[in-house]
């Protein structure tokens, strides 16, 4: 099962995965937050949180699928399966843009890393005499932290 991430910049894709992906996950969630996405963006950052112990469970019939490949500017893993950190490590020189590998513990320094310097989330006109935006807190639910 793949979950967006709501509330992140409009250029990242935040998806937290939960057992077995299937197609229709893909075609239902996945490729729609990368087009939401790209009608904003060209340089995309991907956040791919993976809660399962074994994430390639249904990959295989979901392949990549992307009609046009994507231009990421960063990608974040955050994983606790050893296997998993260690192939990404491997690949990160086959995958374009900046890639860094977190373990759950680290999910806010990933949240911080995936939506820092350059993210460009749209934002209204300055206001005078308004404050400044607050930083970007991600939700309870996705720092396993209690609220």
């Amino acid at each position: 099962m793949i979950e967006i991430i709501e509330g992140l910049p409009d250029n990242i894709v935040g998806l937290v995965v939960k057992g077995r992906v299937t197609k229709k996950d893909r075609s239902d969630i996945l490729l729609p937050a990368i087009d939401k996405a790209r009608d904003w963006h060209h340089r995309l950052r991907l956040y791919y949180e993976i809660r399962t112990r074994y994430p390639g469970a249904g990959w295989e019939e979901v392949g990549l699928g992307l009609d046009q490949p994507v231009a990421w500017e960063r990608v974040a893993i955050v994983a606790d399966t050893a296997w998993v950190r260690h192939a990404v490590t491997a690949l990160r020189l086959v995958i374009p843009g900046e890639v860094r590998v977190f373990v759950t513990s680290q999910i806010p320094e990933a949240l911080a890393w995936i939506t820092g310097e350059a993210s460009r989330r749209r934002r209204p006109a300055a206001v005078a005499g308004r404050a400044a935006a607050r930083p970007f807190r991600p939700a309870p639910q996705y720092l396993h932290e209690a609220p």
